[in-house]
C-alpha cells in the first residue's frame, strides 16, 4: 500500500511547498497527525473547489488547517472560507499558520462549536466541508443542508473510517456508530445525490438537489 500511495502522489500535482511544511509541523507537533488532510487529498479538495466554484464556504473542523489552506487556494476573487474549530488548544498552531500562508486573506478562523454559532446564522454556502467530530456527523449534515445553496456540496470526511465501518468488532465504538449513522442517514436522504470516493479514510460527495 505505501508503493501505491507513492506513487498516486508521483502522479498528481505537487504539494504546494507551504502545505508541505504545515504537513511536516503537524507530524512534528501534534500527536494525531494523521487527522490532517495530506497532499493527495489536498489536491482533490482544491480541484473541486476550482470546479465548483463556491463564492462562501464552511468547513466544520479546522485541526492544523491544511485542508482549509488547500481549498482556500483553489477558491476565486472574493471568495471566502469560514473554518470553525471546537478545541481552543489548537488556536495559537493553527492560527498562525492561517495567517502566514499565502491565502490567509480568504480564510476566516474561529474557536467554537460550529453547532452552537451557526444555529440562528441565514448565511447561505455552497460548499460545506464537514471533518469534525464524528458522534455529531448527522447533526453536521442537517445544518449544513440548512445552509447550503441549491444545488451547493457537501463532503464529508472520514466517512469510511478505516474499514471499521464494516468491521463487526468496533460495533460499540461511539465514533464508528457515529459515522455508520451517517452513511445509513445520508444514503437514504432523498433530498440529496451522494456517492463514496475510497480514497485514505472515505470521502463522501453529496450534492443538494
Amino acid at each position: 500500500m505505501n508503493d501505491l500511495s507513492d506513487y498516486i502522489e508521483r502522479h498528481s500535482d505537487p504539494e504546494h511547498p507551504y502545505l508541505y511544511k504545515l504537513y511536516r509541523d503537524t507530524n512534528i507537533y501534534m500527536v494525531r497527525s494523521h487527522m490532517a488532510s495530506g497532499h493527495v487529498q489536498g489536491v482533490l479538495l482544491k480541484m473541486l473547489v476550482e470546479m465548483i466554484k463556491p463564492r462562501r464556504v464552511l468547513e466544520i473542523g479546522t485541526y492544523t488547517g491544511y485542508s482549509a489552506l488547500s481549498m482556500a487556494s483553489g477558491l476565486g476573487e472574493g471568495a471566502l472560507i469560514d473554518t470553525y474549530e471546537i478545541n481552543d488548544e489548537m488556536e495559537d498552531f493553527t492560527r498562525r499558520r492561517i495567517e502566514n500562508s499565502p491565502w490567509s486573506e480568504k480564510v476566516n478562523f474561529r474557536i467554537g462549536d460550529v453547532l452552537e454559532e451557526l444555529a440562528e446564522a441565514d448565511t447561505e454556502y455552497d460548499l460545506v466541508f464537514i471533518d469534525g467530530n464524528k458522534r455529531h456527523y448527522v447533526a453536521y449534515y442537517e445544518l449544513a443542508l440548512r445552509l447550503l445553496s441549491k444545488g451547493g456540496y457537501i463532503l464529508a470526511d472520514n466517512t469510511l473510517w478505516d474499514g471499521h465501518v464494516v468491521d463487526s468488532s468496533y460495533d460499540n465504538d461511539s465514533q464508528t456508530k457515529g459515522i455508520r449513522e451517517f452513511n445509513e442517514f445520508v444514503a437514504s436522504d432523498s433530498r440529496v445525490e451522494k456517492v463514496i470516493i475510497p480514497m485514505r479514510d472515505g470521502l463522501t460527495l453529496i450534492r443538494k438537489k
